[in-house]
Parts: C-alpha cells; structure tokens; sequence
C-alpha cells in the first residue's frame, strides 16, 4: 500500500536563518537551543542511521526490528498492575536508582501548611489543589475528572486567563513571538485568580472556586451500524471564593497527563522536532503543526516548548517547578514567590504561612527540585504488548493508511548525551511530534497560550495509553477527560486531524476495531 509521509519543511537552519533576519529591535534574535543538554554531536554515518530506522514502514506482515521496546534500552518489562508507570529506566545504574527513589520519595511527600515542625516538608498553599505530586499523577498514571460532587480522587482544575488590551507593554517572550509574525492574540493572568484556579485552601484561606462539569451524550453513528456516544462538557466554576472573574475570563479544563518517558522526550533533537513542522502548510497535506515557542525561566532565553497539553514548558525542571508553584503552592528556585499562585489582590493569601526562608532557601530547596526532575525524566515506558499479533499489525495498517502518523510521529533518536545515559542515543516510539495542531472546534477551549490558540494542542504521545485502565482504573483521555475510550477520543478529533478522523468513522468495523487494538498495544 501507498504511505504518504510528511514533507520536512522546517529544518532547524532554515528556522535560524528566520530568526536571525527577523527585525524587532537592535539585538540579533537568539536561536533555539537546548541548554538543558550536554549534546555529543552525531556523526555523518549515525545521522544516515537515524533516517533509516525513523522511515515509514512499508511491511505490515511483522513487526519492525525493536519495536517492543518503545524506549529503547530504557523500557522495562510490562507489569499487570497498577505499578507499571512507576518503575525506573531499565538500564539505569544502580548509584543512579538510588537517586530515582529518593526522588519518588519527595514525588509522594504531603506538604503540610507553616508553621510545622515537619521542617523539611511545610509551605503548603495557601491556596492549592494537591498537596502532593502523586495526587494529581495517581500512580504516576492520569488524573481523571469528577465523577461526583464527593470524587476526592479527582485531578483536575481549570486554567484561567483574560485577553490583553491593545497598549498593554509585551514581555519579553511575546516581542520575540511577535517578531516572528506571530499574531496569536496575547493573555495575562487573572487579577485576582491568577493562571489557574485552585479548590482548596489551608485554615483560614478560603479556595477560590469549586469545579463543576455536566455533560450532555451525542450520538455519533459509525460504518456497519455501529453507534458511539460521546459526552459533550461543561465547566464552570463555581462557589467563586474571592469575587467575580473579570471581564472576559477564559477558562480550560486540564487533566493531570500520564509521567511516562519525559526525560526520552526532552532529549529528542530540537532540529528532528521542527524538521515536521509546517505552519503555513506548504505541502498542501492539511497538516500545519506549529513549534511553540515559550521562555525559560531557568535558561533566560526563549525554547522550544515540549512539555503540558499546549507544549507550554521547555523542560522537565521547568514543568516540574511551575506544577509545585500552581498546584501546591511550593516555592522553588525556579519560582521563588512563597504563595505560589496567589495575586496582589489576594492580601490574606500573600500575608499567609509560608516555609521559605529557612536553610531551604525556598520550600523545595535546590537539590530537592533536581531530584524530583531526575525522577520525572526516568519514569520508565513499559514494553509493547502483542507487537507481532496480526490484528495489532492490521491495525497499525490503518494507523498510517488513515494518517494518524502525520502528527503522532511514531519514531524518534534521541541526542547522544555526555550525562544522561539513560536518554542517550535511544531509539524510542513516542508517537508524538510535540507540535501545536488545530484539533478543530469540538476540542477548542478558546483560550490562547503562547503560540497556541483557542483551538491548538500539543500532539499528546500514545505510548503506555493502552495501560491507562491497568494503572488508573480508568479509561478517560484527552485535555480534559471527556474521551471514556479511544475510539471517544478518536472521534472528537477535528481540524486537521478531520480527514483521520473521517476515515476512521468509515472504515469497516473490523478495521476499525484492529486499530484499537494496535493503540491498546502501546
């Protein structure tokens, strides 16, 4: 069968060159580069290896050379039960497991509010929505969304942001967007409730809001008589605890993602990501994935986005730090404000206990945050299931015949790096491009982040998505949880990925149901 494959369009030159032309003030625009690694550069003869194994396959009566083991000499075998997203790279060192578990220590840790005695663990909130890590990525798995008003395993919240005035003064990163021609419209915070909403609050400091969400089931009818129901949402929030949102408030449901392979994807070359991104479509695919582009806050200059549903965090630290900061209220190096999240109207909140100042420093001092970092980069992927089954081999037929490989790109080599062995030189099956692609109104939540619009998200991996069930007792995938299955998921997909989707809807049942099967094996 004939594989259309994607045109490269955006090689990592051609991008420099852009930047390097691009005219906003005096100062030459800086490249994206990727400090957070120590790279050995690759060789002529691995960078032609490189293409060879990442090439479309054209054989679909076997499985390909490696493909069980999605994160190369990292994966670890596949458990049945709920521990199977929690175990370390299998070809860490045993020095280095010792460090992953003392990450999985401060991964776990209940903060509790100040003053404690409890040193080492107290600045919870004032205002938060976990006080853990582990409570918002259960088993180091997703989050699901309510499914009452009495579900305390819910890990969710709502994102919030209000549109920017015309003579609003940009920042830094947004003259740098704005100098590449991007008319994204621009956001602030909330003035009162900050970048995202928090349901709890320690004694004295009420929550913000609680979340609410109803449904509404649509019935979406299939090739051979086969009906499915999708559940349509809507959030609110509600019991506000500090005063209405202001004018114009937008607001975006976010699901806690799975923990899996994140240090794999922040190895992936900046170069190989943007070589698949093409905004403006130029090969004429209906394809037009979008690197976003945002500031780091560790580095001091603008990166690649790779990490969040909109790719808003360009590394594992970063990602780590801003989620201690909104979801517990912990301060860090990274973002040092003790409150965490709360805004110059909330006084009481900024006035409130808080744990910093000690020999901390912040609430999670400097090697505490490293530790949680190096145990996020080394959650293991667990190996494929059923790889060479001929349904899985069928379904992974109609994966690329319907072109879900154009944006969940299933094949990557990671940098070769000097510290990180691990992550080094691994041949991984992430089946994602980390780009920005408009997924169409039905999964727009209307609400611009960086480079991304109301209607744009982050291609989300697929690898360990047929264990979600196994590992969170659930089913519920997307942004914010709505999908109670792939093939709800896959049936919400719009914008770009209409045309997949489409096909999807009309393919024959039994084609239909080997492609499942295929995503279940991941």
């Amino acid at each position: 069968m004939m594989i259309k494959t994607r045109q490269i369009v955006w090689p990592l030159a051609a991008l420099v060159a852009a930047l390097a032309s691009t005219a906003v003030s005096a100062a030459p625009r800086p490249e994206l580069t990727e400090p957070h690694l120590d790279i050995l550069p690759r060789t002529q003869a691995e960078t032609a290896r490189v293409a060879k194994v990442t090439a479309a396959p054209t054989d679909f009566t076997a499985a390909e050379p490696f493909e069980a083991r999605p994160a190369g000499a990292a994966t670890v075998r596949a458990r049945n039960d709920s521990n199977a997203f929690s175990q370390p790279s299998a070809n860490i060192s045993f020095e280095r497991e010792l460090q992953f578990k003392v990450g999985n220590g401060l991964f776990r840790k209940l903060w509790v509010s100040s003053p404690s005695s409890t040193l080492g663990s107290d600045g919870l909130g004032p205002i938060y929505n976990a006080r853990s890590c582990q409570r918002c990525h259960l088993k180091d798995g997703r989050g699901h969304p309510p499914n009452g008003p009495k579900d305390e395993a819910v890990s969710m919240f709502l994102r919030i942001s209000v549109p920017v005035a015309p003579d609003t003064e940009l920042s830094e990163i947004e003259t740098y967007l704005q100098g590449l021609g991007d008319d994204t419209p621009r956001t602030r915070p909330d003035p009162v409730y900050g970048g995202q909403m928090q349901d709890f609050g320690v004694a004295g400091h009420p929550a913000e809001y609680r979340f609410d969400v109803t449904y509404a089931e649509i019935e979406v009818p299939l090739s051979d008589g086969e009906v499915a129901s999708l559940r349509a949402p809507t959030y609110r929030a509600a019991d506000l605890g500090y005063g209405p949102l202001a004018d114009g408030a937008m607001l975006s449901p976010r699901v806690a993602p799975h923990m899996l392979g994140l240090g794999l994807l922040e190895a992936i070359p900046v170069s190989d990501i943007l070589a698949s991104a093409d905004p403006d479509d130029a090969d004429g695919d209906g394809i037009s994935g979008k690197a976003q582009i945002v500031w780091s806050d560790e580095y001091g200059q603008p990166m690649l986005g790779r990490f969040g549903w909109k790719a808003g965090a360009p590394t594992v630290k970063h990602q780590s730090a801003a989620a201690f900061a909104g979801d517990i209220g912990i301060s860090s190096p990274l973002f040092a404000a003790p409150a965490g999240d709360c805004t110059q109207a909330q006084s009481d909140c900024l006035a409130g206990p808080h744990g910093d100042g000690d020999d901390r420093i912040t609430e999670i001092d400097a090697e505490g945050l490293d530790l949680v970092t190096f145990y996020s980069r080394n959650l293991a992927v667990p190996a494929r299931r059923d790889e060479s089954d001929p349904e899985v081999l069928r379904g992974k037929e109609q994966f690329f015949a319907a072109g879900c490989a154009a944006c969940h790109t299933p094949k990557f080599v990671t940098h070769r790096l000097a510290d990180q062995p691990e992550q080094s030189f691994q041949l991984i099956g992430p089946h994602t491009d980390l780009l920005l692609h408009d997924m169409g109104e039905g999964l727009a939540d209307n609400r611009p982040e960086g480079r991304a619009n109301g209607r744009e998200w982050r291609t989300a991996p697929l690898w360990g998505i047929g264990m979600t069930e196994t590992v969170s007792g659930h089913n519920y995938l997307l942004h914010d949880g709505r999908a109670r299955s792939l093939l709800e998921a896959i049936l919400w997909h719009g914008g770009e990925a209409q045309a997949a989707r489409d096909t999807v809807v009309d393919m024959p049942k039994p084609d239909r149901d080997a492609l499942i099967r295929y995503l279940e094996s991941l």
